[in-house]
């Protein structure tokens, strides 16, 4: 038994047990030192803890948390984020004066004991019994290491965090046994490089090259002498020692660091003197973290390709699974994302609508036959400020969209044209198209049951003097929706509804669309990014091809890298190519001479459709060329602006069409990102005008609408793609429209989203 002081004070042993706690008897006790009373002290006092050699021989090193680096197709950065701002170096791309630093003031005989450090533990000892409480302790870098290991795992989870580094018997003990395990198992010189890279220097940097970085700009490898005793001094605690808010206290420690250094004889005493007259020298590098910090108004496409991951199965069986695989970072993500694309739909967007506008303007890209996603941005950038939105107006809701998409107007009577000619229907069809019809009834569905037109509902055209008969060609060019209407009346809604299956269509929120026949006039909420990849079915010649935004992942790992897989495009053909071929021809007719010509290129083929919705309360353009589409959209998130008698982008607009605003944006930002790019041809096929049409009136300028394409959606257009007044759909009160919809247009319409923002998202 221990002797006892006079006066029936502990033993000097005992006070170790009392002030440093059963750890350091454990320990002394693996060293094969025998020091008595153990058990009295309370190694597994009332079985509260597990007996020493109970402890299971399983540590395991984790893989630390590190900064993922998202890439452009051209392999430039585009952001990074992390949960934890760490970049893993090994021990030759760290400074020598950094490892002889932390050595020196955490550890100074880290090269002479074992996991326990002996001398240290009897140093503490008399320490702590001179003072009466812990003033000092014992652990070795060893263990220090093993303890970092358990706050890693513990994440940012806040419970297990505090079970980690809770000041118990059991847990020292388990430190103990896993650091002598760690010794026998990774040597000296790796357990220092590990305990280098995972332990925290404050100012959210994790691990040596991040702090070296945060504090100096500057890699690990290149830190001096006093540069390096400083951020060791950082590691006792990196709230008091902080040098960017504390400079006094940070110099102190630094100094005590460098003294230390000298008294081991890792450096004179007249470099440590040198070195402690110097300033602190930091050159603070502010923290990137996140989508927020993307250049080229990049952010939604970023936070875009954050989605992809977490939610595609490719990453992950479960949403945890995917998420820890993010969290855990070290990804290097290359994107599908164009530079010059995405460089030249912010400098159109720019131009054309000023970010504090009552509506705002939203723009993708996408690459014909590949799907891949060459651009995306919009108007309002990607913060949480005033005129900043966190919202993605381009993608669907379950992707970060504000809605479930917008309603497209006009832009959705290509696909209505696309299922008649796949049906058989002649690029010369013809349809009586008056002035104003009821809706046709019965139309066939695709059930058993037709859908009827209970109420009379009716169907106008956008000016009395848009009447019938119109062949194909001229109402596609004029977007006349009594054509339209009556051609689903001819066809049935079930070849509508396969074409557009075909084509990836469905609303924001991923629903079908309803079988309604006023389906061709677009009031449904479609997002930007499913109709650029639609439309880009056309330029492919009737092949689409699943978006994707991801075209490679590596993983750092432990010093390793491996290949991660990621999701591919699918393609499949959507259409014969003849039907691509006509609906091109007929698209490349609205830029000629139709609704769009505001929108057109002159150095290269290209088509396109306009689309306004009722109230101009949207406004489209979806063109494309062989090898580029695109769709812009202009509005408001919360469908609360009616763009008449509107400034937008510093130019004034009495009505907003189609072709006015989102026109001349995708004609400029289409220029941008096919400069020095191919210009192929379309396959283009003759559709002949009918005799009696050549001297029909054919401009918009007499409909007080401004030079062709006043019309917008061409026209109307809800009357081109009208919605209901009154109706919510998400939180987004529909306008009211200039006609009648037909009953049960929105049945089964149960979205929920979010409410209004002032025009803010």
């Amino acid at each position: 038994m221990p002797k006892k002081r006079s006066g029936g004070g502990l033993s000097s042993t005992q006070q170790a047990a009392k002030f440093l706690g059963v750890s350091v008897l454990a320990g002394a006790v693996m060293a094969g030192i025998a020091l008595p009373a153990a058990g009295a002290l309370g190694l597994a006092a009332k079985g509260s803890v597990q007996g020493f050699d109970d402890i299971p021989d399983n540590l395991k090193s984790p893989s630390l948390s590190q900064r993922t680096t998202i890439l452009d197709s051209k392999g430039g950065q585009i952001a990074t984020v992390y949960s934890r701002d760490r970049t893993v170096v090994g021990l030759k791309d760290i400074s020598p004066y950094m490892q002889k630093a932390i050595v020196a003031i955490e550890d100074s005989r880290y090269y002479q004991h074992g996991a326990i450090d002996l001398k240290g533990i009897l140093r503490a000892v008399n320490q702590n019994a001179q003072n009466g409480g812990v003033a000092q302790g014992a652990s070795t870098l060893t263990q220090q290491l093993v303890k970092n290991y358990f706050v890693e795992e513990a994440g940012d989870d806040p419970t297990k965090v505090a079970q980690a580094t809770q000041q118990t018997i059991g847990r020292k003990i388990r430190e103990l046994k896993y650091a002598i395990q760690l010794e026998e198992k990774l040597g000296k010189k790796k357990i220092l490089e590990n305990y280098l890279n995972i332990t925290f220097f404050g100012e959210q940097a994790y691990g040596v090259e991040a702090a070296s970085q945060r504090y100096f700009s500057k890699p690990a490898k290149k830190l001096n002498l006093q540069e390096s005793a400083l951020l060791a001094g950082i590691v006792q605690s990196p709230s008091r020692y902080d040098p960017v808010n504390d400079e006094e206290e940070a110099i102190k420690r630094r100094n005590t660091v460098l003294q230390r250094m000298a008294e081991v004889h890792d450096i004179s005493q007249e470099q440590a003197d040198a070195a402690k007259e110097t300033k602190l020298g930091l050159h603070v590098s502010q923290p990137k973290n996140g989508c927020i910090t993307a250049i080229k108004g990049a952010g939604f496409f970023c936070k875009y390709v954050e989605k992809v991951f977490l939610s595609d199965p490719v990453f992950g069986k479960t949403k945890e699974d995917r998420a820890k695989v993010w969290n855990q970072g070290g990804l290097t993500i290359r994107t599908t994302l164009d530079p010059q694309s995405q460089a030249s739909i912010q400098a159109s967007l720019k131009d054309h609508v000023y970010k504090s506008d009552k509506v705002a303007a939203a723009a993708t890209l996408v690459e014909p036959g590949t799907g891949k996603i060459l651009g995306m941005g919009q108007s309002k950038p990607f913060g949480y400020g005033k005129n900043e939105t966190e919202y993605n107006y381009s993608v669907n809701y379950d992707m970060g969209g504000s809605n479930f998409g917008f309603p497209t107007g006009s832009t959705f009577k290509p696909f209505v044209a696309a299922a008649a000619l796949e049906q058989g229907r002649p690029a010369t069809q013809e349809y009586s198209s008056p002035n104003s019809m009821p809706y046709p009834s019965p139309v066939q569905t695709c059930g058993s049951k037709p859908w009827t037109n209970q109420r009379n509902e009716k169907v106008p055209n956008e000016s009395e003097s848009e009447k019938g008969p119109y062949q194909l060609k001229e109402a596609m060019a004029k977007s006349v929706n009594t054509y339209f209407v009556q051609m689903i009346s001819d066809i049935g809604l079930c070849p509508v509804m396969n074409q557009i299956g075909k084509l990836g269509v469905v609303q924001g929120n991923g629903d079908k669309l309803p079988q309604v026949p006023s389906i061709a006039l677009g009031a449904k909420g479609i997002s930007p990014l499913t109709m650029a990849t639609a439309y880009a079915a056309f330029a492919s010649r009737g092949m689409y091809c699943t978006p994707v935004a991801i075209e490679s992942i590596s993983q750092q790992i432990g010093g390793r890298e491996k290949s991660l897989d990621v999701p591919k495009s699918t393609c499949s053909r959507a259409m014969s190519e003849t039907t691509a071929d006509t609906v091109n021809s007929l698209l490349s007719g609205v830029i000629d001479s139709g609704t769009g010509q505001q929108a057109g290129l002159t150095d290269r083929a290209n088509a396109g459709k306009t689309g306004t919705t009722d109230e101009r309360r949207n406004a489209w353009f979806v063109g494309y060329t062989p090898n580029l589409s695109g769709a812009v959209w202009v509005g408001s998130a919360t469908q609360q602006v009616k763009m008449s008698g509107i400034q937008i982008g510093g130019v004034w607009h009495d009505k907003v069409y189609g072709g006015q605003v989102p026109g001349p944006i995708w004609r400029d930002l289409m220029t941008g990102a096919l400069t020095g790019k191919d210009a192929p041809s379309f396959n283009l096929v003759n559709i002949p005008d009918p005799d009696r049409n050549k001297d029909k009136g054919q401009d918009d300028d007499n409909r007080g609408r401004g030079r062709h394409g006043g019309n917008g959606n061409g026209n109307g257009n809800t009357t081109d793609g009208s919605t209901i007044s009154g109706q919510s759909d998400g939180g987004v009160v529909f306008p009211t429209p200039s006609f009648s919809l037909p009953d049960g247009f929105i049945q089964g319409n149960t979205n929920s989203g979010n409410g209004g923002d002032g025009g803010q998202r």
